[in-house]
């Protein structure tokens, strides 16, 4: 499985990401990023792939979710 993460030293809260991830990126009131932190589903990952390619800041990255067993 996939998360996504956010570098704050990159994010100028430019808001693109959360148009194209609706589902799983709001906004707070400075235009900065909420992710709500849960794994991508399988129908979700094209949305955030695009998501990630579209940041004018390489701000966002896909992530593999580490599980306990897989330390």
């Amino acid at each position: 499985m996939k998360h996504l993460q956010v570098d704050w030293t990159r994010c100028d809260g430019h808001g693109l990401c959360a148009r194209l991830l609706s589902e799983r990126i709001t906004l707070d009131e400075w235009g900065f990023p909420i992710i709500d932190g849960r794994d991508l589903t399988v129908r979700e990952l094209s949305s955030a792939r695009l998501a990630v390619r579209s940041c004018p800041r390489l701000a966002l990255t896909l992530e593999p979710t580490v599980t306990p067993a897989s330390r």
